[in-house]
């Protein structure tokens, strides 16, 4: 984990923050994700049939987004931070899809750091690799405010 003081977190602009651990992707994750979010499209939750027609079930695109938070929790620790708070995204693609069973992991990269009311903003490229594959599942630039 990298660490670094609030008032320094400008320092690491341009920087690859980290990788995390790699994290499998269940059918039971998939299907928690689709109760949740009442997406229940057959690519992700009727395995017999994603089986035959498409080769398995796949992963919805907004759960491996949604994956960004926990795969970048330890990354960075930022001493001196009393709260930190979603902004949004940027740019989200889905550039390739996880079949269930496969694993993956997030690479992050720190674009900007601006102050921001009272705060600083981050800018992170979060790339959602999987494992054993080229195309990465996803590439978001995603912002959050940090203050301390």
């Amino acid at each position: 984990m990298k660490e670094v003081d609030y008032k320094d977190v400008g320092t690491l602009v341009g920087q690859e923050i980290g990788v995390s651990d790699w994290v499998e992707i269940t059918q039971e994750r998939v299907n928690q994700f689709a109760e949740a979010t009442g997406d229940h499209q057959w690519i992700h939750v009727d395995v017999e049939r994603a089986t035959r027609e498409i080769g398995g079930p796949i992963a919805h695109g907004y759960l491996t987004l949604s994956l960004i938070p926990f795969l970048g929790a330890g990354l960075l620790k930022v001493n001196g931070v009393t709260r930190g708070i979603n902004y949004g995204s940027d740019k989200v693609r889905f550039t390739n899809m996880v079949r269930v069973g496969k694993r993956v992991r997030m690479r992050q990269k720190l674009l900007a750091a601006e102050p921001k009311s009272g705060g600083i903003q981050m800018k992170n490229e979060c790339t959602i690799e999987i494992e054993g594959e080229e195309r990465p599942a996803c590439v978001a630039e995603t912002i959050s405010v940090i203050y301390g």
